[in-house]
């Protein structure tokens, strides 16, 4: 499979608890953090939750 790069560039202040919990899954705790990750449906699904919080590259 392939790998992603996920970086949060947004603050997660004004988020629901439920998209706080999703980056803390994700591996993001601060901003501007950049995780690796294998692109899977799951991982994927995480991240479409929260598109609006992160970048991905690969």
């Amino acid at each position: 499979m392939a790998k992603i790069k996920v970086t949060q560039v947004r603050s997660k202040i004004r988020c629901t608890s439920r998209q706080k919990k999703t980056l803390e899954s994700l591996g993001l705790r601060k901003l501007n953090a950049t995780v690796e990750h294998e692109e899977n449906p799951v991982i994927m699904g995480m991240v479409d939750k929260v598109r609006h919080l992160v970048s991905v590259s690969k």
